[in-house]
């Protein structure tokens, strides 16, 4: 009896064991298929932000900010964020009563005022403007004097149509 109960002892440990092994073996399958998959999709985002930062550099080209032969141009003036300087007189020309200044058209639902401005370089300027439904963009040429002034002249403009009205 004593034979019978270790033999029992035995088959029911070996088929634990059996078990375990199987189980595990599954397991370790398992978590290796996911770490693969989680390696693959770390590869794909790292390719995707590689190429974001890629676009992003690309599109800084031009710009003020990027560009240390055109900053050269206002060393002399001390200034600390030149292109949040010019980008900030730009706007108070927004402040005017009626259209901005240099907005060569009439505003048609209320006035037209600039929103966006990228500032190319140390002599030009590229901006939206908008009235709430239209919209259009201007080049606009700018010169920073010594005593802080800023000349704006508009260049040329463009005012998009609305095709679906």
């Amino acid at each position: 009896m004593k034979n019978k109960i270790f033999l029992y002892l035995f088959v029911f440990a070996a088929l634990i064991g059996l078990y375990l092994f199987v189980s595990n073996k599954n397991m370790v399958t398992s978590l290796s298929e996911k770490i693969t998959n989680k390696q693959e999709e770390v590869t794909q985002l790292k390719d995707s932000v590689q190429k974001s930062q890629l676009a992003v550099l690309e599109m800084q080209y031009f710009s003020l900010e990027n560009n240390d032969d055109a900053l050269a141009y206002y060393d002399h003036l001390n200034l600390n964020d030149p292109t949040r300087y010019i980008s900030d007189k730009l706007l108070e020309t927004n402040e005017q009563t009626g259209d901005n200044p240099l907005v060569p058209y009439e505003g048609m639902e209320s006035d037209f005022k600039i929103n966006r401005i990228k500032l190319l370089n140390h002599k030009w300027i590229i901006a939206d403007f908008s009235d709430g439904k239209y919209w259009g963009e201007i080049l606009v040429k700018y010169e920073l004097k010594d005593d802080m002034g800023i000349d704006f002249t508009m260049i040329d403009h463009l005012l998009y149509t609305r095709s679906n009205e």
